[in-house]
């Protein structure tokens, strides 16, 4: 999480951690609103419903089950490459790819 908050403050954005701890002191330090859960694993959930798509790096088990959760919720899902293989998940080669994947899909109010 650390990488994409890293790269989103970089840019300018704004971030958001839902972190599975209850501390939101757990928090890195490129995380401007920290949301503690106490859910362990299953604040990936809460990952993959807050967001209108997912751009999932690396290639754990949560980020397996963040894509997973992503695709049931109709979420538009790419994974920035070296990471998981996942049959039906599009891929990218560098974020710039990976972002235009998902605006281009999102809808944004008029």
């Amino acid at each position: 999480m650390a990488a994409a908050m890293r790269g989103a403050k970089a840019a300018g954005g704004t971030t958001i951690g839902i972190l599975p701890g209850t501390s939101r002191s757990d928090a890195n330090e490129w995380v401007d609103h920290a949301v503690a859960t106490g859910l362990g694993h299953m604040r990936n959930f809460a990952v993959a419903a807050s967001g209108d798509a997912v751009i999932a790096v690396g290639g754990s088990w949560g980020t397996l089950t963040e894509i997973a959760f992503a695709k049931r919720l109709g979420r538009p899902v790419v994974i920035l490459e070296p990471g998981l293989e996942v049959d039906g998940v599009d891929r990218a080669a560098t974020p710039e790819e990976a972002v235009d994947f998902v605006l281009a899909r999102v809808e944004h109010p008029s």
